[in-house]
């Protein structure tokens, strides 16, 4: 295995892409161009998009970039190609349903080429690539590092990739990541083939493609900081009329929430117990770019807050299975069957040279230790399968999980 103990310092640093040509891309017929010049070419296409996160609501994408061996990185601007000729998308997914993508942590940027109508039939995913392979760093720069032996200039990781027009240092930035993703899977490819790993792999990037992202939280107002101290209902309901009131007017202005009024700000709010909209005003802590200039909004959901007669549960209601971390005061059976099963899947695991949470999920095994079936070696790998779990993952683990299964609990003794 290559070394990962480089001094980083000492690698040539990419600065530049080697691919002959970078095409920014913001019409339909370049797009067209672009789509004819790849088709004919051969091999996986590398695939990568910019998102504008924290500053805007919506996780839609700003840039696309692809990539094929022997022709040109492809910068397209989806919001200028769309307005052109929305159904030149169809033609690019047409394209790249032919291909195989190589993208670096696919389940970030599946759903916003979703949106695009772009979705992958058959991937390579670096950065899961380089987890099974066992990296001790696995972002798309340091496996550059350990197995190229090249490092790459990552300044522009967090700009606001809506902003037009796009900086050519930013667009430099975008182009270097597919650049370099494709000569990164035929590295990590050779090294998974290596350790035997390369089918497990393969059965992850198949299960990749069919991606989800999770259903939204219910009561998502809950996580807002410094929340979990307020211990009055009424407060309750009007600091999740704010928050109501600011998701709303962040999906209106499409602006991430927190930049709008940080979290702090509203639980401040809440909390206060102003008496009146100039009170709001005047209280410092109630800080945020749209704080003073929506002052009637907040006021609005302050007052809604207060009126409320359906007050919220000082507790968040759960659903499923209770959180592991009360299972030692409370439920001290399955909080033993957790911490066997834990220990004989690290031991697993550790023989396998894999990531404990790649060789099953943790959430996979407090759902199969809060209340167990059955403890034969075929009833556990059906609980797994049944669980979500991979067959490779379950032909390594399910005996090593039963017998744990069958270890004596705190205070039993065997028979």
């Amino acid at each position: 295995m290559p070394s990962e103990t480089n001094d980083a310092v000492d690698l040539p640093l990419l600065e530049k892409p080697r691919a002959e040509q970078v095409l920014y891309v913001d019409d339909a017929s370049s797009l067209r161009s672009g789509i004819k010049v790849l088709a004919a070419l051969q091999g996986p296409v590398g695939v990568d998009a910019e998102r504008a996160s924290g500053f805007k609501y919506s996780n839609r994408a700003y840039l696309v970039q692809i990539f094929r061996r022997g022709g040109p990185i492809l910068l397209i601007d989806p919001i200028a190609v769309l307005v052109d000729d929305a159904h030149v998308f169809e033609e690019l997914a047409d394209f790249l349903n032919e291909c195989e993508w190589v993208l670096h942590a696919a389940s970030q940027d599946i759903p916003c080429l979703s949106e695009l109508g772009l979705r992958p039939k058959k991937l390579f995913d670096t950065e899961l690539a380089a987890r099974l392979a066992n990296l001790e760093r696995v972002g798309l720069g340091a496996a550059c590092e350990a197995l190229l032996g090249i490092r790459l200039a990552k300044e522009h990781s967090a700009v606001d990739w809506s902003t037009r027009p796009l900086r050519d240092d930013w667009l430099n930035y975008a182009a270097l990541d597919v650049d370099v993703i494709i000569d990164l899977r035929d590295a990590l490819k050779e090294l998974l083939e290596q350790q035997g790993k390369l089918t497990w792999a393969e059965t992850e990037f198949e299960n990749a493609t069919k991606f989800q992202p999770k259903a939204p939280n219910l009561d998502k107002w809950r996580t807002m900081s410094g929340l979990s101290a307020v211990k009055d209902a009424q407060v309750l309901a009007v600091a999740k009329s704010l928050w109501e009131a600011r998701e709303a007017l962040a999906i209106k202005l499409d602006v991430s929430p927190g930049r709008l009024v940080p979290d702090a700000s509203l639980v401040e709010a809440a909390t206060a117990k102003h008496t009146n909209r100039a009170a709001l005003a005047a209280n410092r802590k109630f800080a945020g770019r749209a704080s003073r200039s929506y002052i009637d909004t907040w006021w609005a959901a302050i007052e809604k807050g207060l009126a409320s007669r359906d007050l919220p549960s000082l507790r968040s209601p759960h659903t499923g299975i209770p959180n592991h971390r009360s299972w030692p005061q409370k439920y001290p059976d399955a909080d033993a069957r957790l911490k066997n099963v834990r220990a004989a899947v690290v031991k697993r695991a550790e023989e396998l040279n894999v990531p404990v949470e790649n060789l099953v999920s943790p959430d996979t095994i407090r759902q199969l230790c809060w209340q167990p079936l059955g403890l034969t070696s075929e009833k556990v790998s059906n609980q797994l399968l049944g669980l979500g779990a991979r067959l490779w993952q379950v032909e390594l683990i399910a005996s090593a999980v039963a017998e744990a299964l069958n270890l004596p609990l705190v205070g039993e003794t065997q028979d």
